[in-house]
């Protein structure tokens, strides 16, 4: 007698919220993460290096292929393993109004930056995309949980991930593409940081940001995959980097 397969579940390793959606994401959605992840958000994510400056002072970075490198490492040993784990555990976090968690998410972003210039930039950051939010939303056009959580978001003070992860969960999509849309626009802020530090070209910088793109899947993977406890955020050279920016006689970026 013969029987139909029976199909095997997703292994258990693989989180729920990583699962295919059944269909494609509805298009007001996708161009809310188009929108997210544009430079042109008036955040100020343009105006900060994130130790970039200092290390192409220090003769660390050379030419696209240890800039290449150097962002590599940045988005699996820093953004994967931290901010982009917070954003994936944020999101649901908003999206079931846990607000408990949400302020906890956010206490860990800020007591783990790692130099003063580093905090400051998160903090900027994230006043200046709750501001954007709130704009977004007036009061007399926006559902009474909306507004609240906005609200709730502007007391904490919001971090920059915390407040992106508020953004992105008032859309429908899953949170793997949301870390892709957060991962892409740190990136194209990197490059660009990168071709105003040194002489690369624009050539370059596509090419760098070619190399960051095929990465960026695994790393929101890894991200979303992260259990709290192994959330972490520890780059020392990245850090004294940041530090010695502050005081670096001549700069570009915030500092």
């Amino acid at each position: 007698m013969r029987t139909e397969p029976v199909p095997s579940p997703l292994p258990p390793a693989i989180p729920r919220r990583l699962r295919e959606r059944p269909g494609p994401l509805p298009a007001a959605s996708l161009l809310q993460l188009i929108w997210l992840a544009s430079p042109a958000l008036p955040v100020g994510g343009f105006s900060y290096s994130e130790g970039l400056e200092s290390a192409v002072e220090h003769g660390l970075l050379r030419d696209e292929a240890t800039v290449g490198d150097w962002l590599l490492d940045q988005l699996h040993l820093g953004q994967a393993r931290g901010d982009m784990a917070v954003l994936a555990r944020a999101v649901g976090a908003w999206r079931r109004g846990d607000l408990a968690q949400v302020r906890a998410l956010n206490d860990w972003v800020l007591h783990t930056r790692e130099s003063s210039e580093l905090r400051l930039q998160t903090e900027q950051m994230g006043r200046s995309l709750s501001e954007w939010l709130r704009n977004q939303h007036p009061p007399d056009a926006t559902p009474p949980h909306i507004t609240e959580q906005i609200a709730a978001l502007a007391q904490l003070p919001p971090s920059y991930p915390v407040a992106f992860a508020l953004t992105a969960a008032r859309t429908q999509a899953p949170v793997r593409e949301i870390l892709c849309a957060y991962a892409f626009g740190w990136a194209e802020n990197m490059v660009q940081a990168a071709l105003k530090s040194m002489p690369l070209g624009q050539s370059a910088g596509q090419r760098i940001l070619a190399r960051l793109a095929v990465a960026i899947p695994d790393a929101a993977a890894q991200a979303a995959a992260l259990p709290d406890g192994a959330r972490q955020a520890f780059t020392p050279m990245l850090a004294i980097l940041s530090a010695q920016h502050e005081t670096q006689y001549s700069r570009l970026f915030r500092s």
